[in-house]
């Protein structure tokens, strides 16, 4: 396959999806003050699609807060707020919000945020002021003035050695599945094998895997050419056992007649179109349950599993950033900072100074 033809291809599925975003984008940008539309114009060339609709949830969230609670706000509809609002805020406005973000009830569902969400909304505000700031259309920059919220560690939750082959014996047979979930299995066990041993035999994001198209595994050198966040192209290689039930599930998807639009879709649903994000996370929390109720087993939890796996294999962290994706390799540092501690433990005793 050509290097043309492969960008078209990915063309069809991920741009469809910034096709998507945007759409999205263009609705809640309707519901924001006038001068937001300059600052998403004004980030377009630097951040995606995705990135950009996650602003525009955040800073709504934040100018239906000023609505409710500011008195100057109040009088005055959220799209015809005038830009000096940004001025007339000080930090303890936005120390209030965030606050406010801890607990709330939006259209009767109650809605809660905990230091991670806090974070996020936060960086979302500071970057919306900081282009104001920055292109000289406010004067003052109270977000900058605000610490951001600070993160407890929280242990990763990971699948153990024994977990991950139960999980996957399960798999195979439907073992502890319900009877309604047993009706489906027989129609699905050799996808959803194939997908679950990719998804814990490589580490890739489920983004990553429902996007990936039949050309894209190479079978030959035993990899999948996959598009990361950011936009890049990146092999990924696999072993013997994710190429045994690929083999099968590939054997399988021949036979297959998919729908318009979806015929080079590598994972189907049952309606024979590209299976999609929220299916795959149904699909790992249902075969998750049948090994443990306990952790909360996520797409994320797989990735996490092999991150560790990989590492104390070879006790290579930058090897484990390169085959993650990470692009900084202080992200993986910090989230397998546990390996690193008991191997440090293990080097206390690893020199004998006299024989005993």
């Amino acid at each position: 396959m050509s290097s043309q033809v492969k960008q078209n291809k990915y063309r069809d599925y991920h741009e469809q999806n910034d096709i998507n975003n945007t759409l999205k984008l263009r609705e809640i940008i309707t519901t924001l003050p006038g001068f937001c539309r300059d600052f998403f114009l004004g980030i377009k060339d630097t951040t995606s699609t995705r990135t950009r609709l996650a602003y525009a949830y955040d800073l709504r969230i934040f100018f239906e807060f000023l609505h409710e609670t500011n008195p100057a706000c109040r009088k005055t509809e959220i799209e015809e707020f005038d830009i000096r609002i940004l001025d007339m805020l000080k930090p303890m406005d936005i120390t209030e919000y965030l606050d406010y973000l801890t607990y709330y009830v939006k259209d009767g569902e109650t809605i809660t945020n905990d230091e991670r969400g806090k974070q996020r909304k936060l960086s979302s505000l500071r970057s919306m002021y900081n282009y104001f700031y920055r292109t000289e259309m406010i004067e003052k920059n109270p977000a900058a003035l605000v610490e951001m919220p600070k993160l407890h560690s929280k242990e990763i939750i990971r699948l153990d050695i024994d977990e991950v082959a139960r999980l996957l014996d399960n798999v195979e047979s439907g073992e502890n599945l319900t009877k309604k979930q047993m009706e489906f299995h027989e129609k699905t066990k050799i996808r959803d094998l194939a997908l679950m041993t990719l998804l814990l035999g490589t580490g890739i994001r489920v983004s990553e895997c429902v996007g990936l198209d039949i050309n894209d595994v190479d079978f030959n050198n035993n990899g999948i050419l996959i598009k990361r966040k950011g936009g890049y192209e990146q092999i990924v290689y696999f072993g013997d056992e994710v190429e045994a039930v690929l083999r099968e599930y590939m054997e399988e998807r021949g036979h297959v007649i998919a729908q318009s639009g979806h015929e080079q879709a590598l994972f189907l649903s049952l309606q024979n179109r590209r299976i999609s994000v929220r299916s795959v996370e149904k699909l790992v929390k249902k075969y998750a349950m049948t090994v443990t109720t306990l952790k909360k087993i996520t797409p994320h939890k797989l990735r996490s599993t092999y991150g560790t796996n990989l590492y104390n294999e070879t006790g290579d962290i930058y090897l484990v950033a390169d085959v993650l994706g990470h692009k900084d390799v202080n992200t993986t540092k910090k989230h397998y900072a546990a390996q690193d501690r008991n191997r440090l433990r293990m080097a206390a005793n690893a020199v004998k100074l006299r024989e005993s």
